[in-house]
């Protein structure tokens, strides 16, 4: 036994059976806040779910689902025939430190008085006013002028879910319905201040949030991307004040890659320090096929410097057109502001189709669906790839997400293939395209959740003569 006091203080955590989250959850949640906290040090072993579930009164089965989320966000390690550790590669804690946790707030405040003055003379509350004489009203529904942030019961329902879904940490005050991802980027670059210094994005990464900030004026520094995802540590060498930064850490486009644990810690690190802001694109959180969804950044976040951005057009349809925001609270009215300016507000028929589908459980059963049909479609794309084109193509299935990585090889290019397979009647996307200043990979990006199952070995076939082409022409 490594520490007799994280033993002690590991057994005097409790489970609450009064309260409608699973146990195995709450497990995770009191694990994880020990470990950020360093009440359980890096390198402590951790007892067995056996001893776990027999001191608290549990099912074995809670703790072992709590080890292995865990496991997945990579706060501990396993270690064959010895046990699970707490992993030694994590940060410093962002939990549990009172000057620390001080510290953000007031920053925030002070950043908050010099942002755009757009907040300050756009009353956004007066729109859903009854009384006379407001504008631009009507008589056949009183509820036609609304909330720019959206309804109040659709954004309960949204805060509801992502609280237990996603680990995020908020209320309904916070969230802001748009129509999707997109929408919620762009309006977070019109109201974060002092996006004309440097700002990061991932390199590859989503060009459209590149071009978006580039339509502003914005400073961008292109970050290299590798398996643990966007290098930190690159960035604060590179442009250690930039003012904001881009991510998509949970499943990181193009490439797939999670951001790991150590390298969230280390970035909600930089923002505290620099003031900055984070914007988290969680585009595809709801479709993990390795286990449950893994916690989002936001949740990590004391200081308020993280913007959450979800959407629904990729769980329900892309035509809802449809997505949310959560927003700190300190750029809040700023944020709500712009989206007023844009847009007015939200549909309120489409938010209420919305919001009752989600209560009354039919978002989870199509959650549940869609998560057992794509990871069949994924697992059908990547035998059909690896037996007919596995010599030309190393395919790297995902765990998460609605499209795969297919890597070139013998000096392909992807470029090419893009090219040709439009006229074959299959497309797929360069990701050397999707490189700024990085050194350009070969690489095919395939999505596999918008089709039927049965059209994909002819859709590989057809990219496999696709290929052969590209062979036959390559010097």
């Amino acid at each position: 036994m490594k520490s007799r006091e994280s033993w002690a203080e590991l057994y005097a955590f409790e489970v609450n059976r009064a309260d409608n989250s699973p146990l195995f959850r709450q497990l995770y949640q009191q694990l994880r806040s020990a470990i950020l906290s360093r009440r359980l040090r890096p390198g402590t072993k951790l007892p067995s779910t056996r001893e776990l579930s027999s001191q608290l009164g549990v099912s074995r089965s809670a703790a072992v689902a709590a080890y292995e989320q865990l496991l997945a966000e990579g706060y501990t390690s396993g270690r064959r025939g010895s046990g699970t550790y707490v992993s030694s590669e994590l940060a410093e804690p962002v939990e549990g430190n009172a000057q620390r946790g001080k510290r953000p707030v007031a920053a925030i405040k002070s950043n908050a008085t010099q942002m755009h003055s757009i907040g300050d003379f756009v009353d956004v509350t007066v729109q859903s006013e009854e009384r006379p004489f407001n504008l631009g009203r009507t008589r056949v529904d009183a509820r036609t002028i609304d909330d720019p942030r959206g309804t109040i019961e659709l954004r309960k329902t949204i805060c509801d879910y992502l609280q237990v879904a996603r680990a995020v940490r908020c209320d309904p005050e916070q969230i802001v319905i748009t129509t999707g991802t997109q929408h919620a980027i762009d309006i977070a670059i019109r109201a974060l201040p002092g996006l004309d210094k440097e700002v990061w994005i991932e390199d590859p990464g989503y060009p459209l949030t590149r071009q978006a900030l580039l339509a502003v004026g914005a400073k961008v520094r292109p970050i290299a991307v590798d398996g643990q995802g966007i290098d930190v540590g690159r960035g604060i060498k590179l442009a250690s004040n930039a003012v904001a930064v881009f991510v998509t850490p949970s499943h990181q486009f193009p490439t797939g890659v999670v951001l790991s644990m150590a390298r969230r810690l280390e970035l909600l690190a930089w923002a505290r320090e620099k003031n900055a802001w984070i914007v988290e694109d969680d585009y595809a959180s709801e479709f993990r096929y390795g286990g449950r969804p893994l916690a989002s950044l936001q949740g990590l976040d004391e200081g308020e410097r993280v913007i959450y951005i979800g959407t629904f057009n990729k769980a329900l349809f892309p035509g809802l057109r449809m997505g949310y925001a959560v927003v700190p609270r300190a750029l809040l009215r700023a944020f709500v502001a712009t989206r007023y300016l844009m847009d007015r507000q939200p549909s309120t028929l489409c938010q209420a189709v919305v919001a009752a589908f989600m209560e009354e459980g039919h978002f989870a059963a199509h959650i549940r669906r869609m998560r057992l049909l794509y990871r069949d479609q994924r697992d059908v794309l990547v035998a059909a790839l690896e037996s007919r084109l596995g010599a030309d193509l190393t395919v790297d299935p995902p765990d998460q997400g609605m499209h795969l990585v297919a890597y070139t090889r013998r000096g392909l290019s992807d470029v090419a293939i893009e090219r040709a397979g439009r006229q074959h009647g299959v497309i797929v996307r360069a990701m050397s395209r999707l490189h700024v200043a990085a050194a350009p990979r070969s690489a095919l990006v395939l999505g596999f959740s918008g089709y039927p199952r049965q059209m994909i070995g002819p859709a590989v076939e057809s990219l496999a003569q696709v290929v052969e082409g590209a062979l036959k022409s390559s010097p």
